[in-house]
């Protein structure tokens, strides 16, 4: 299993509407940056991601987990553009601050660090324990 993070403006599309989608769940689509689109054509069903509040929060919030592999993005017709389906698998006990994640030295190489304006980024396996641990799961 691989490990993502999923950014969202949560005036867009929170975490709240990922949950009330239910176990269909919903495309995440829209991206429109290259590295990002290349990241959900390399994922498998039944990856995991954290669900990224962007611009208002900055925190991870919830735990979602890859349900339709990469297919054409219903938002535009132009074929260069794929997304996946996600649906949300359980939510934070606590949101994890961008701050937080900056702070802690054992997660200085994440991408969300280095690189916090990719929308579709790889998570590593101790990444992916470290913040899970930080969230309250």
């Amino acid at each position: 299993m691989a490990y993502w993070l999923f950014k969202s403006e949560p005036d867009t599309w929170s975490w709240e509407q990922q949950v009330a989608k239910g176990e269909v769940g919903e495309e995440w689509n829209g991206v429109r940056n290259y590295q990002a689109r290349n990241n959900m054509r390399a994922m498998k069903l039944g990856d995991r991601g954290f669900f990224y509040h962007s611009n208002i929060g900055k925190a991870v919030v919830g735990v979602v987990e890859v349900c339709a592999l990469s297919h054409p993005d219903s938002t535009t017709e132009d074929p260069r553009w794929d997304c996946v389906d996600i649906k949300a698998v359980e939510p934070f006990k606590r949101p994890v601050t961008l701050d937080e994640i900056k702070a802690d030295p054992r997660l200085t190489d994440m991408v969300l660090v280095k690189n916090s304006r990719l929308s579709v980024q790889p998570v590593t396996e101790e990444e992916w324990g470290i913040i899970r641990a930080l969230g309250g799961l």
